[in-house]
């Protein structure tokens, strides 16, 4: 006999749930992801250094 896949169901209250439980962490992906590409599709020279000077000045603060 054969047996029947189950066809899978889009719950969009769990999905919608799911989300206002991750909003910030969603957020955090969202901005990573876009600073990545970014840097590593668009930016200029330019660019490159003044978030180098920005990642630097972030590592200083918390080494204090």
């Amino acid at each position: 006999m054969e047996e029947k896949k189950r066809k899978a169901v889009y719950n969009s209250k769990a999905d919608k749930l799911c989300n206002e439980k991750n909003k910030q962490y969603r957020q955090y992906l969202n901005k990573r992801s876009a600073t990545k590409n970014f840097i590593l599709k668009l930016a200029t020279n330019e660019d490159i250094k003044l978030v180098n000077d920005g990642l630097n000045e972030r590592i200083n603060l918390e080494e204090k």
